[in-house]
């Protein structure tokens, strides 16, 4: 048995993790995919808002050359930082179920059974993307994940949403000879893409390389063209790939399966202690982007490590360090 399993080896798991470690505590990281899954998901080459030192985890320098770290950056910074602290960690390993009280769960897994005293979900919510439900959103050449743009050079592309993920994937595929066009369900777009991405786009539009239609809507998607509707009524436009860069929740229906109940708040927020984030069933915590639910945008990596120091001060005892639990104001990846 170990004191704390934690579902999610991204970096706010892993500084669960850590932090349990050093508060004499044994830790233990289960995840259904890769170390840091989510990161690995990002576009390639894609920078960070954050500069370093506001995603590091456990006291460990995060050096980059840049002034921004990269997506290939934090994949080896957080391995390295795994590795140093010597955590165990359970790999494409799928929770399945969870029995038990605080102090003696058993937990289900794909491989096998482990037993915790108590336990954090730190689950984010990039596995479960915003699907679209117009016909033929389940076609092949429908994705919601954008890694990189040479699949699509000569290609008909469409990107739908108007964030980070949109700018990011209209600005790549354009700039290796895709034929793009920026589907925006608003006036316009939005106002938290990155200083640094947003000008470029805009020109883009202004000069006509990427076609926008903004108040627009999807209405169909066809094997060789797609169907919006926007202030002039239907257009049908050619088509090969659709991009639906629409956004992320979490998995709602694994946190209730856990015994977490959900805030009737429109968000579905895991109801949870803001103080410990202990949540509706004892000794099952939550931390980081999870803790949000359809609020995505208030908790990630920059706010969401400090989590774990919450969590572990009431494992142990003790008092949480002050000014750790205020969401502030913060830029989303997204």
């Amino acid at each position: 048995m170990v004191d704390l399993l934690v579902v999610g080896a991204g970096p706010v798991g892993l500084a669960c993790a850590i932090e349990a470690q050093r508060h004499g505590l044994t830790a233990r990281v289960l995840d259904k995919g890769a170390l840091t899954n989510s990161i690995l998901g990002y576009p390639a080459r894609m920078e960070f808002f954050s500069t370093p030192d506001l995603i590091e985890i456990g006291d460990h320098p995060f050096p980059v050359t840049g002034y921004k770290p990269t997506r290939e950056n934090a994949l080896e910074y957080y391995r390295m930082v795994a590795a140093r602290e010597a955590l165990d960690l359970r790999l494409y390993e799928t929770m399945l179920g969870l029995e038990g009280t605080r102090g003696a769960f058993t937990i289900t897994t794909s491989r096998g059974t482990h037993h915790a005293r108590h336990l954090v979900v730190a689950t984010g919510f990039f596995d479960h993307p915003n699907r679209l439900t117009v016909p033929g959103a389940d076609l092949p050449k429908v994705t919601h994940y954008y890694r990189e743009a040479f699949p699509y050079a000569h290609q008909h592309v469409a990107v739908i949403g108007a964030r980070n993920s949109a700018a990011k994937a209209a600005l790549d595929c354009h700039r290796h000879g895709a034929s793009v066009t920026l589907v925006v369900r608003g006036p316009a777009l939005s106002d938290r893409i990155k200083y640094w991405i947003r000008p470029d786009l805009e020109n883009r539009i202004k000069e006509g390389s990427i076609t926008a239609h903004f108040s627009t809507v999807v209405e169909e998607i066809r094997q060789t063209s797609l169907v919006v509707r926007g202030p002039g009524g239907l257009l049908e436009i050619p088509n090969d790939w659709v991009l639906a860069m629409t956004g992320y929740q979490p998995d709602f229906a694994f946190l209730q399966r856990l015994g977490i109940a959900l805030a009737d708040d429109g968000a579905q927020t895991p109801v949870c202690d803001p103080a410990t984030f202990e949540t509706t069933r004892p000794g099952v915590y939550i931390a980081g982007t999870v803790c949000g639910g359809l609020n995505t945008g208030r908790w990630f990596i920059e706010n969401g490590r400090f989590h774990a120091r919450q969590i572990v001060a009431h494992l142990t005892g003790q008092r949480a360090p002050t000014g750790t639990t205020a969401p502030g104001h913060w830029k989303t990846e997204e």
